[in-house]
């Protein structure tokens, strides 16, 4: 199915975000904004497929969150306010309400949406929310080390296995896929082309995006209060903790439909995935009038 999905061109642009850092975004197609936001160990370019699935019916806007790309580092003192901050630069040049989120990307426009009047419409693809320690952080200390050490293949394998993305790392000894994942890293740097950035240097943003997903831990009921109507999105092949995460979800927010995806895991909207399936959900879900009243300090602020 992915191969059915042809890339357009795109254009490049940015925003400043409020302490001045720059927020690089691709750009495609025509109608309403949309903008998508990138997981853990991703950028911009690994939503690309979606963004060329929704481009007929949308303006599609894909920034590289910080330390990515695009987009400057991410300063001292990272939290999710800055990434707040981004999402509300970029509401405001592209003058989008409807938001797509992936994971750690998904935590970050859920509390865009509970801060930021601008949203009127979130989708979220299965934000990895911790409850009493359903997503374990043991596996941090060593996945630090392992940077620090230079050891990129082996840090990969200790982040996907600690955070159960990649069921294949569960399967297969780490004598067996460390080397491979670092020969195949190798590769893949020697392959990267135009904007895009390799896995190498993307497996690094997890010590800056680890902190905040363990930062949300037990908060979700913070997000009774998100006013945009939500379409909390996942797989039937994905960890249990990022269900119980959904069930939570959707038992607090208040304006908001589910939909599992059968057979599909939690990197679904991701190129390697199925995007078009994760695409069939998004296009009715943001096409449809905003449900609620027009809050009035959403227009013409950020």
């Amino acid at each position: 199915m992915n191969g059915s999905i042809s890339l357009p061109s795109y254009i490049t642009d940015f925003v400043i975000s409020k302490d001045g850092t720059r927020i690089g975004y691709r750009q495609m197609g025509h109608g309403p904004a949309l903008i998508l936001v990138h997981g853990g160990m991703q950028a911009s370019q690994n939503l690309m497929k979606l963004a060329a699935a929704l481009a007929e019916q949308f303006t599609v806007y894909v920034p590289d969150r910080r330390g990515r790309g695009l987009s400057g580092p991410y300063g001292e003192n990272y939290t999710i306010q800055k990434a707040v901050d981004d999402m509300e630069a970029l509401l405001y040049k592209t003058e989008a309400h409807n938001v797509f989120g992936l994971s750690a990307g998904a935590i970050v426009c859920l509390q865009s949406a509970l801060v930021l009047p601008n949203i009127d419409k979130l989708a979220i693809y299965e934000p990895p929310l911790s409850i009493n320690g359903s997503l374990s952080r043991d596996w941090l200390a060593r996945y630090d080390h392992e940077i620090a050490q230079g050891k990129i293949g082996a840090a990969m394998v200790t982040a996907s296995k600690g955070m159960k993305d990649a069921p294949v790392f569960s399967a297969i000894p780490r004598f067996i896929s460390v080397p491979f994942m670092t020969l195949a890293m190798k590769t893949e740097a020697q392959e990267v082309k135009e904007d895009d950035i390799p896995l190498e240097k993307l497996v690094p943003t997890i010590h800056f995006d680890a902190p905040m997903v363990f930062a949300a831990e037990n908060t979700i009921e913070t997000f009774k209060d998100v006013r945009a109507d939500v379409l909390l999105l996942g797989g039937s092949k994905s960890p249990a903790y990022l269900k119980l995460a959904l069930d939570r979800l959707s038992a607090v927010l208040p304006h908001v439909q589910r939909v599992e995806l059968a057979g599909l895991g939690h990197l679904a909207a991701d190129n390697g995935g199925q995007p078009e399936r994760v695409a069939q959900e998004l296009r009715p879900f943001f096409d449809k009038p905003h449900k609620q009243a027009i809050h009035p300090e959403a227009r013409g602020s950020a």
